[in-house]
């Protein structure tokens, strides 16, 4: 018999290569269509039925939301699933129940009871892994599940839920190429997650975008709230574990003093979404009831509850070395900011992007005083090292290519002293490798 561990690998490794995996091979693994996702629900008896759910579509910080409302919601006491993608180091990252992960035996079951039918649909890598979550989570009896799209919203085979609140945070351009070359063409495949009669909470007011969402509800009449217009984030104070704000609700200071464990600059956006769509939930389910205390405690121990890495997240001092997974230009455009603004000596970059990604735009973004270490994920979609720096070189940004993301973050480490800083990034497979 074949030792369970064996067994396991050899699931993932059916998962990883015989379905096609957008993080890994690009467009040509994403499906502009419901029917596989459709047909999965109806073989398991529509597991999406049976436990009440969130649903989050944006550009950026919709896995950061999702991480941020899941903890609050596990701190007033509910069985919170929660769905994400991609993961970093581990796949069960993408299926959580009260931040602990799908079991590998759970995993195993799960391709063997289907099997027949993934072999008769095939269905893409991420089309199962929407169907293992819901499954899990029925069969864990969730009280509530937290579920963030992959791509778009409209087309996504997340969007076969009937959410108590749909939640969008924002728009920017990312993959054009699959969701439209203007944002309101994204927007209007972000807003397919508005379903009728249910709430939506918009993170970011943009003119060009507001008017899609604002006839969408309409049309669904479901009610629309905007998070930056109704709160205000101002940060006090930051260290290595902790970001302190205090949040104005309509001008009138609702939250003095509150403990966020994360940083990174775009997260005073994400926790007003949070915090909207929190006031939202008081209003449409019964489940939740406005306790400030339960909210402290779940955001302050926002990594433990939910297992939230790689955001802005510090990996090591003297050298400072931290890593975050921006990867298109409104994520840069905030993490350069910030990463600017600490002190250091020097500034070293270990940085890899994916070969789809219109690199000279977002290269645009980083300082030509840095020292580079170039360096290709290990997936296929990973930008090779060497064509990375060419073009970097391009633009003034000059370093060395390396055969793997390791050998970059050694190189850097190397080259680094006490007072220096280490940024690691690109996108999330790069990230993933150091973590």
């Amino acid at each position: 018999m074949t030792a369970f561990p064996t067994l396991y690998k050899e699931t993932l490794t059916y998962l990883f290569e015989k379905l096609p995996m957008f993080q890994r091979v690009g467009k040509v693994a994403f499906k502009k269509d419901l029917t596989n996702i459709r047909a999965l629900m109806a073989h398991m008896k529509h597991p999406e039925k049976e436990f009440t759910s969130i649903h989050i579509a944006g550009t950026n910080g919709k896995g950061s939301t999702a991480h941020l409302l899941a903890a609050i919601l596990q701190a007033h006491g509910l069985k919170t699933g929660l769905y994400i993608s991609p993961h970093y180091k581990d796949f069960r990252e993408r299926i959580k129940i009260d931040g602990q992960f799908i079991r590998p035996k759970e995993v195993v079951d799960f391709v063997d009871r289907n099997r027949e039918l993934i072999e008769t649909i095939q269905p893409s890598f991420f089309e199962i892994t929407v169907a293992m979550a819901f499954d899990h989570f029925r069969r864990h009896q969730v009280d509530v599940a937290v579920v963030e799209t992959g791509l778009g919203g409209r087309l996504d085979s997340t969007n076969v839920i009937r959410p108590v609140v749909s939640i969008i945070t924002n728009i920017g351009y990312d993959h054009m190429d699959l969701l439209g070359n203007t944002l309101p063409q994204i927007a209007f495949e972000k807003a397919g997650i508005i379903k009728s009669g249910v709430p939506v909470v918009i993170g970011e007011h943009h003119a060009e975008t507001q008017p899609v969402f604002e006839q969408k509800a309409k049309h669904e009449r479901s009610s629309l709230f905007c998070a930056s217009k109704n709160y205000r984030v101002e940060t006090v104070s930051a260290d290595s574990r902790y970001t302190t704000y205090n949040v104005w609700e309509n001008n009138f200071l609702k939250y003095e003093g509150l403990q966020v464990e994360a940083g990174g600059p775009y997260q005073s956006r994400n926790l007003a979404t949070v915090l909207q769509a929190y006031s939202v939930l008081q209003m449409n389910w019964s489940s939740v009831r406005w306790n400030e205390a339960q909210l402290r405690e779940g955001l302050k121990h926002l990594k433990k509850s939910t297992y939230f890495i790689g955001r802005w997240q510090q990996l090591g001092d003297r050298p400072f070395i931290i890593c975050d997974s921006a990867h298109n230009q409104e994520g840069f455009e905030a993490i350069m900011e910030r990463l600017l603004s600490l002190p250091y000596e020097r500034l070293h970059i270990v940085l890899g992007f994916s070969a789809d990604k219109e690199v000279e735009k977002l290269l645009g973004y980083f300082p030509a005083e840095a020292t580079y270490y170039f360096a290709k994920a290990d997936i296929p979609r990973g930008m090779d090292a060497r064509i990375l720096q060419q073009r970097a070189l391009a633009l003034g940004l000059r370093g060395r290519a390396y055969s793997s993301v390791r050998n970059a973050f050694k190189a850097a480490k190397r080259g680094a002293n006490p007072k220096d800083v280490i940024f690691v990034g690109g996108s999330i497979f790069v990230v993933g490798e150091v973590l």
